[in-house]
């Protein structure tokens, strides 16, 4: 007669990841034998959404894809329209673009890595629970996050869904004064990045390699 133990964890509803979905873990003697990820989320089709409209909404279509990274979702489409046009953004402007995507990998990846994860390494719950043993280090990741919102707010129009970005380019191109007024708070987030990149690589990363197929 076996002793092999066999027992089934259930996820039903995944938190702190974007989207909506469930995960499954089969283990059997203290092993792990099957995991599935069920993701249930229904379509959105906004591939639909698009059909019959005019080639310049579609930046501000997809950016409604997503409120926490709209800016990848709203390049895409100006770059799929740019290139289908046969339309060659110049430097000064594709610098101007990168530093939009900057300010959306800023408030994302703060809030990826010390909302999301930093809870998991440090044994709470979630964020506000943590931030009561912790209150300087998500002071200053809400402030890190302010920046980078400051950043997408300042290029893009607006902080949720972007409204400045177009095909060729931007509607409008910020004023210098509006630029000089984010500089002091700009060179205390590359000071404190810095700083919570050298506490972030103390955290206790478990010693694990997986094969992968792509």
């Amino acid at each position: 007669m076996s002793t092999l133990k066999t027992k089934t964890l259930r996820v039903d509803a995944l938190a702190r990841v974007e989207g909506e979905g469930a995960f499954h873990v089969k283990i059997k003697d203290g092993r792990v034998q099957d995991a599935s990820l069920n993701i249930y989320e229904p379509p959105r089709f906004f591939e639909a959404f698009l059909r019959g409209r005019n080639y310049w909404e579609a930046p501000d279509i997809t950016a409604r894809i997503c409120g926490i990274c709209p800016v990848a979702y709203q390049m895409s489409a100006a770059h799929a329209m740019e290139y289908a046009f046969g339309v060659e953004v110049g430097e000064p402007l594709r610098a101007l673009r990168r530093l939009l995507y900057c300010g959306e990998w800023i408030e994302s990846h703060i809030l990826h890595a010390f909302l999301l994860h930093a809870p998991d390494f440090l044994g709470y719950e979630d964020g506000v629970q943590m931030a009561g043993d912790h209150p300087e280090l998500v002071t200053q990741a809400l402030r890190l996050k302010k920046v980078g919102n400051a950043i997408v707010n300042l290029l893009g129009g607006r902080e949720i869904h972007p409204v400045n970005v177009r095909v060729g380019g931007f509607y409008r191109v910020p004023p210098r004064r509006d630029w000089k007024a984010l500089v002091e708070e700009l060179k205390w987030a590359r000071d404190t990045a810095l700083a919570l990149v050298q506490w972030t690589a103390q955290l206790p990363f478990p010693d694990f390699e997986q094969d992968y197929e792509f």
